[in-house]
């Protein structure tokens, strides 16, 4: 067997109206920093392999197996949050990713990936921004979205807790970086610029920022994947945010692919014969792009 929708977040200076866009084991605390870690012991592993040439994770086409990683809890005193870790086979140390769901919370396709990357050799921790919940509905995931965004300092929080999570493990390098999708990806631009250190913001058609006196704030380069048939956000806000990152003097690596829409990348199985050329490419730049700001 193989191993194995959406709102943008905004900045905490720049908390915006939201529109919609379609989209398709408890853990031990830590002596050293009250960080709550798993027990390494009990942990599961995700065989190492990479995708080659021409090859895309099986989770984004919908092949994703059966789960290798574990449920855990990450944020100190929140038993409702819990998270899922994907660590790879062997003592590392690897370099380490968060990624952030879509407006429908943390499902087992956002898990599947994070097996998929912790095959590549990252350590993956998926966040759960929803304490437990999902979505089953727009209306539900609008109101599980808006609850989150009324309290941008506890979302940040939340995610600098996975980032101190992450690197309170012995098998870490020490960087990591974030990325999302939709809601999630506006959210990885919002913690890129409000969070704790963190080395990488990869951002899948999530909510921009166009301000380049607030993207001054990031001090990494940014990745980002977004679609010619979207109005959330549309060609035209892709194309400020290129110029405000440009403005402000950071490095990124932004693509509008043609043909596809919102949503595309983590359901490329939705359309195959649409989205495979797009998401493969996405996929080799975005494997090209963490290799050179996380390895």
């Amino acid at each position: 067997m193989n191993r194995r929708s959406c709102l943008a977040g905004t900045s905490l200076v720049a908390l915006a109206a939201l529109s919609l866009s379609g989209c398709a084991g408890p853990a031990d605390d830590d002596s050293s920093g009250g960080a709550p870690v798993m027990t390494a012991a009990a942990e599961p592993r995700v065989p190492l392999a990479p995708t080659g040439p021409g090859e895309m994770p099986p989770a984004i086409l919908g092949n994703g197996g059966d789960l290798l990683g574990a449920d855990v809890q990450y944020v100190s005193g929140d038993e409702a949050t819990m998270g899922y870790l994907a660590v790879p086979e062997g003592d590392g140390p690897f370099p380490a990713l968060v990624i952030i769901h879509e407006w429908h919370g943390l499902v087992d396709r956002v898990r599947q990936v994070a097996d998929d990357f912790a095959a590549e050799g990252y350590v993956t921790l998926a966040a759960d921004l929803y304490q437990g919940r999902t979505g089953a509905n727009p209306q539900e995931n609008m109101a599980l979205v808006q609850e989150a965004m009324a309290d941008m300092p506890s979302v940040v929080a939340n995610l600098n807790a996975a980032v101190s999570f992450l690197n309170a493990r012995p098998d870490v390098t020490g960087r990591v970086g974030a990325m999302g999708w939709c809601f999630g990806g506006g959210i990885a631009l919002s913690f890129g610029l409000d969070g704790d250190d963190h080395d990488a913001t990869a951002i899948f058609y999530g909510r921009l920022v166009d301000d380049p006196a607030v993207l001054a704030s990031m001090d990494h380069e940014v990745y980002g994947t977004f679609a010619r048939e979207d109005s959330g956000p549309s060609p035209e806000q892709v194309e400020a945010f290129e110029a405000a990152l440009r403005s402000a003097g950071i490095e990124n690596d932004l693509h509008i692919y043609d043909e596809v829409n919102h949503g595309f990348w983590l359901q490329v199985d939705g359309d195959l014969e649409v989205r495979s050329a797009a998401g493969l490419d996405a996929w080799e730049r975005l494997k090209a792009y963490l290799d050179r700001t996380l390895r």
